[in-house]
């Protein structure tokens, strides 16, 4: 499929029907309407009045802020690495693009997730422009998620489209989920990683991954 441009997802979308690597399997989306009826229902639950004033509108600026959250279930992330190039002059090192912000949202409470992504590939005679891998991350960040869930999505579709010599994925990250609520602990942040191929096979390779993007413990730039 061809992905629609994400500037357009906030519009009224309620026809649009999943495509492929989204969760719905009946293929049925509910209507902006029924969307909104729901938070009204959660206002009510948690104890508020959504015909209050300051409610009032509420309903749909959650629906349009759903419609930005989660646009990651309208794209498709392997069609945005198709363009590849192959005049690289023999350039056969790691490719690295570090630091890439993201925000999802913990597919258990939805509360948000928030953090980077260091993504790296040994290209095999082609390459893909840098924003596009910055654009497979906000794909499947876009989406609900778990974060081991999450960086073995990124490090695959890359894997299956590019057909490199090897993939890394690395991502930190904070929950919400765990610092607003449950064991209430701050300043704590997760790291998940997926090597492939050369950077799971050739310490060196690995390594020197491991070294561009620096010790994930000891980086004081997390969010």
């Amino acid at each position: 499929m061809t992905p629609p441009n994400t500037s357009a997802l906030s519009a009224n979308t309620d026809n649009v029907v999943p495509g492929p690597h989204h969760g719905r399997r009946d293929g049925q989306r509910p209507s902006r309407a029924e969307a909104e009826a729901a938070v009204r229902t959660l206002i009510r639950w948690a104890g508020d009045d959504p015909a209050r004033e300051g409610l009032l509108d509420t309903p749909k600026r959650v629906a349009k802020a759903y419609e930005e959250w989660f646009q990651g279930y309208h794209v498709d992330p392997a069609e945005l690495l198709q363009r590849t190039f192959e005049e690289v002059e023999g350039y056969d090192e790691m490719v690295l693009l570090r630091d890439i912000r993201f925000e999802s949202y913990c597919e258990h409470h939805l509360a948000p997730i928030i953090g980077k992504a260091h993504v790296a590939y040994l290209p095999e005679r082609r390459v893909v422009g840098i924003s596009k891998l910055a654009r497979v991350v906000e794909a499947f960040g876009k989406r609900m998620q778990i974060q081991e869930k999450m960086t073995a999505q990124v490090a695959g579709v890359i894997d299956e489209v590019l057909r490199p010599k090897g993939v890394a994925v690395v991502i930190e990250a904070t929950h919400q989920c765990m610092s607003t609520r449950g064991v209430n602990k701050h300043g704590v942040s997760m790291v998940t990683s997926r090597m492939i191929g050369a950077f799971r096979d050739d310490p060196n390779t690995r390594r020197e991954f491991l070294g561009m993007i620096g010790n994930p413990q000891n980086r004081g730039d997390m969010v």
